[in-house]
């Protein structure tokens, strides 16, 4: 006789968990995109090459780590959207469609696939649990190494008129930063699912 309404109880549950689910992932979005802004507007290193070193893949690769592949995707595309739209939420300041003309242009393009491509790599890792901070490196790593190095050295090929290996060159000079930027990303993102798990079981 108690079988029909727990299966009714059952069936309702869903939707306000659905709801939820929706405002959560927006606020985690727009929080985390907000975080790479910031990110980008602090006072940078200067380069030869008119692309200065900034914590934006910091908080491009830790969206991607933290949220995983389809929100952290998400976030920074939301961050370079609100950027190209005008807000002068780039590095040095800067917003508006005049940052595709700046050598930086490959760099900024490829956040979102960045984000996207460390929350999918993030996923096997956090799946084991041992090993999680050096995979969650290694994820950080190999996204930022397959997506945005190949589009910067594009974009510095087509905005400086270099060659590949002059491109190369410059590239080079950033990477050292970007290893100490993922070690630190994997850090925080460790410490975050330590202090809340929900974030681990709730990541897509």
């Amino acid at each position: 006789m108690t079988s029909a309404p727990d299966q009714e109880t059952d069936v309702a549950l869903p939707a306000p968990v659905a709801r939820s689910s929706v405002s959560t992932d927006i606020a985690l979005i727009s929080t985390f995109a907000a975080f790479i802004a910031v990110c980008a507007v602090l006072p940078g290193i200067p380069t030869p090459s008119g692309v200065p070193i900034t914590l934006q893949t910091f908080g491009v690769i830790l969206a991607g780590l933290v949220l995983g592949w389809r929100r952290g995707g998400l976030t920074a595309l939301l961050y370079v959207t609100l950027g190209l739209a005008g807000l002068p939420i780039f590095a040095e300041g800067t917003g508006g469609l005049v940052v595709l003309s700046k050598p930086s242009v490959g760099y900024l393009l490829a956040f979102p696939f960045a984000a996207a491509l460390a929350g999918a790599f993030a996923g096997a890792a956090l799946r084991r649990t041992s090993w999680r901070y050096p995979l969650l490196v290694a994820a950080g790593l190999g996204a930022s190494f397959l997506t945005i190095h190949p589009a910067g050295i594009a974009g510095l090929m087509a905005r400086l008129g270099l060659s590949a290996g002059e491109a190369l060159a410059i590239d080079v000079v950033y990477w050292p930063g970007d290893v100490v930027k993922n070690l630190a990303a994997a850090a925080v993102a460790v410490a975050v699912f330590k202090a809340f798990p929900d974030m681990l079981r709730s990541r897509r």
